[in-house]
């Protein structure tokens, strides 16, 4: 038996009696959570210029875009995906070597499920599954210092959690899997340098193209069966040797995965309740001479300025919510972040752009250490009469410390909704997610329809 059909295998025989109740809570969490940050981007610009694409192109109309209308499972699946990870305000996974975004599967699977009637059982095993790939793969086989994205391993999530949706069996499960892992391996500079839109698209843009090899496998195309360990595999070329036990696998990885506070990269997440936690001392910004950061080596790389790029260069809502320095800067200034600090014209005032070169940034070994299990930081603030001011953190609301209850989700939710949704449709939607395992998949996509 080859690695992927061992986790085929696994795929098949998952069932939601698996699930513990905190796994099904926790995955109903992020469900809302996923779907109040697809709601608020829905007059994002990159969103609109894919629907026209889509609806120039046709596409029937099988499966539902969030806020209205309907299309192929395909464009659904890169429309409702581009729209989940937009704001950059959905949920994240953190390993040593590498973090992903498990709720970038909901739209895939989301879309398979309404395809085939599945029920709303069917949708969270199907989801759960995703993220137990993608979360495991993350762990035992990063990419990210090999100069991939974690676009790469979740081709082998999406896979499986759309054959699971489609109730594929074992063996059409294991080519669906290895034609996604073989074809869709994305390169890091999607996220270094000069940032672009693909940072929100990628990871929709593969979910649609292996949503589409599920759909193959379907009709009996084969794939490489030794996509993981074969010659020129993926361990071979890619992530070098590891192993998984698929038999001995669960559906408990959706409670290791952790939600946003902030607008924000996740990464940024302690630092900006740090810098809050600051502001309500009665700093008063004209005052601040300089900003100095401790942080663990991850933070640094990504988004404090080291190996990923420079940091202070900042133009764009991409290039905004992946600068440390901007996020700290604008949180100060403002006292909150949210999708209003990545309007172009917040973005580029001289208050905000002023104050980021003014914070500096440091990866510490002894934060690091404690990294993932915690997200250490120390901010220190000078001020112009050569007193200081310093905070440090270990953790945020929405971390593994202090996960979001379901009232917070839904506070969050609520926020984000507020402009496209009224009171009765935004009751109908938190409703159907509250009771998703009682429920068909399509009565949750319906409610979806509100424009």
């Amino acid at each position: 038996m080859t690695c992927v059909e061992g986790l085929a295998e696994f795929v098949h025989a998952s069932k939601f009696e698996d699930m513990s109740s905190k796994a099904v809570e926790q995955l109903k969490i992020r469900v809302l959570d996923s779907l109040g940050c697809a709601i608020g981007a829905l007059q994002s610009q990159p969103v609109k210029s894919i629907c026209k694409i889509e609806s120039e192109f046709g596409g029937l109309p099988l499966c539902t875009l969030i806020g209205g209308a309907k299309t192929a499972p395909d464009r659904a699946t890169l429309i409702n995906g581009t729209l989940v990870r937009y704001l950059d305000f959905n949920d994240s996974f953190l390993s040593k070597g590498e973090t992903c975004h498990p709720s970038d599967n909901l739209a895939s699977v989301l879309a398979a499920s309404e395809y085939a009637g599945a029920s709303g059982k069917e949708f969270l095993v199907a989801l759960a599954v995703a993220y137990q790939v993608q979360c495991r793969l993350s762990e035992v086989a990063p990419v990210r210092d090999k100069g991939f994205d974690h676009v790469t391993q979740g081709a082998y999530a999406v896979a499986a959690g759309v054959s699971k949706a489609l109730r594929l069996d074992t063996a059409k499960t294991a080519n669906s899997i290895a034609i996604s892992g073989t074809s869709l391996n994305a390169l890091r500079v999607t996220r270094t340098g000069k940032l672009s839109n693909w940072k929100g698209i990628a990871y929709p843009f593969m979910a649609s193209c292996a949503l589409h090899a599920a759909f193959l496998a379907s009709e009996g195309i084969t794939g490489p069966l030794e996509v993981f360990e074969g010659n020129k595999g993926f361990m071979d070329s890619i992530a070098g040797r590891f192993e998984i036990d698929w038999q001995k696998e669960n559906l408990e990885a959706v409670n290791r995965t952790i939600l946003k506070k902030y607008n924000a990269e996740i990464h940024s997440q302690s630092a900006i309740d740090c810098i809050l936690s600051l502001r309500k001392q009665g700093l008063r910004v004209q005052d601040a001479d300089s900003i100095d950061v401790r942080i663990f080596d991850v933070a640094y790389k990504i988004i404090g300025g080291g190996e990923e790029g420079e940091k202070k260069l900042v133009r764009t809502k991409e290039e905004a919510d992946h600068s440390l320095p901007y996020i700290l800067s604008a949180a100060l200034i403002d006292g909150k972040v949210t999708p209003e600090q990545y309007l172009p014209q917040r973005i580029m005032r001289s208050d905000v752009q002023a104050l980021l070169k003014k914070v500096h940034i440091v990866s510490s070994s002894e934060l690091s250490k404690r990294f993932p299990n915690a997200m250490p930081c120390e901010i220190t603030i000078r001020l112009k009469n050569e007193k200081t001011l310093t905070k440090a953190v270990d953790d945020y609301e929405g971390f593994l410390t202090r996960p979001m209850s379901w009232a917070d989700a839904t506070e969050k939710f609520s926020s984000l909704i507020s402009m496209f949704v009224d009171e009765a449709r935004k009751k109908e939607i938190i409703d159907a997610v509250a009771h998703l395992e009682n429920i068909e998949a399509r009565e949750l996509t319906e409610n979806l329809v509100f424009t």
